[in-house]
């Protein structure tokens, strides 16, 4: 049964690894492949990207699969919980075999991290090691199928967007010719996610053609209670906004980019400015190969795919918001959309 969430792509995982409390407010985040990996890509648009084995990556380079991605808050500290990711899938001969024998295996897990630092207080807390080992057990423990957990968990619990709290979000699709196609994203963008004149959210906007507007007062009192935020709290001067579109379809590599390319348009939907030179957007796409595409499309079978993924991008941004819980900590205040317009 469908869960509406990145899980629905058969054989994938997910796992978060949550710290707050005591100066915390960050986590770790793993999607974990099926046994054998899932060809994957990469497009890093932000001007400030913090990221790890990317360039394993590329279409014209070695490694045709990987077993894992991380997305990890802690900024480039924490990327070192790629570490326990890599130790875990080391144990279970998970990774790019080096040798004869079966045990000699490299795991290329690329990662990539949001800016959460101080903003549970204590600079000094952001994941390691030990973080990701956590969230990758906690992928390889869930079952087929899951549901995964949404707002302030794993790399989302140190998120912001704008001014109001972000998170974590997912959602999925299946299209007509039966590929599935779905999308997790950490939303932690300097652009705010809601249009300043209404309160409405972009994404529901632009992805939902919603039309229910908050009511005028209660748009009042929530630009009020940001501006109060805001002075306690002003804007953190870096950001990002992660995202993974998966799908079961048998892809190339460089389709597997071009896919990773174009959901970026899904995160510009919802978040405005997007792309600044103080973000690190990055998304990542991973190809379970279990579906062909439909051979009588020719190339231009791919084109549902791109537009699919950057609708599910815009979605998932969306349900991070909404999910999304306030904070009001030692680090900062970050009222959360449903706190100031209702959970819709």
């Amino acid at each position: 049964m469908a869960v509406d969430a990145l899980t629905d792509v058969p054989g994938l995982r997910v796992g978060h690894a949550t710290r707050t409390g005591e100066g915390w407010l960050t986590g770790t985040t793993v999607v974990l492949a099926p046994e054998g990996g899932a060809v994957a890509a990469v497009d890093v648009r932000g001007g400030g990207p913090g990221t790890k084995e990317t360039d394993a990556l590329d279409p014209r380079n070695l490694v045709q699969k990987v077993e894992a991605l991380v997305l990890t808050g802690g900024s480039a500290y924490g990327l070192d919980s790629a570490s326990g990711v890599m130790a875990w899938l080391e144990e279970r001969g998970r990774g790019v075999r080096v040798g004869r024998d079966p045990a000699h295996v490299v795991p290329v897990v690329p990662a990539a991290c949001v800016f959460d630092l101080g903003r549970g207080g204590d600079f000094r807390a952001r994941p390691d090691a030990a973080t990701g080992r956590e969230a990758v057990e906690a992928a390889a423990a869930s079952g087929l199928g899951a549901r995964v957990a949404e707002g302030c968990v794993g790399a989302g619990t140190g998120s912001t967007v704008g001014l109001l709290k972000g998170g974590i979000g997912t959602a999925s699709t299946v299209l007509g010719s039966g590929i599935t196609v779905a999308a997790l994203v950490v939303a932690n963008a300097a652009g705010s996610a809601m249009d300043p004149e209404t309160g409405v959210l972009y994404g529901e906007l632009l992805s939902q053609g919603r039309t229910a507007y908050p009511a005028p007062e209660v748009h009042e009192v929530a630009r009020r209670r940001l501006a109060e935020a805001a002075a306690k709290s002003p804007p953190p001067p870096l950001n990002t906004t992660l995202a993974v579109v998966a799908t079961d379809a048998d892809l190339t590599r460089s389709q597997a980019q071009k896919l990773a390319g174009t959901a970026h348009d899904g995160i510009a939907r919802a978040v405005r400015p997007v792309h600044l030179l103080n973000d690190g957007d990055t998304v990542f796409t991973l190809a379970t190969g279990a579906r062909p595409l439909p051979p009588e499309a020719g190339p231009l079978a791919l084109n549902e795919l791109l537009a699919a993924g950057a609708d599910l991008v815009t979605r998932a941004i969306v349900r991070a918001v909404r999910a999304a819980e306030s904070v009001d900590g030692p680090g900062g205040v970050w009222p959360s959309y449903g706190e100031l317009y209702g959970r819709g």
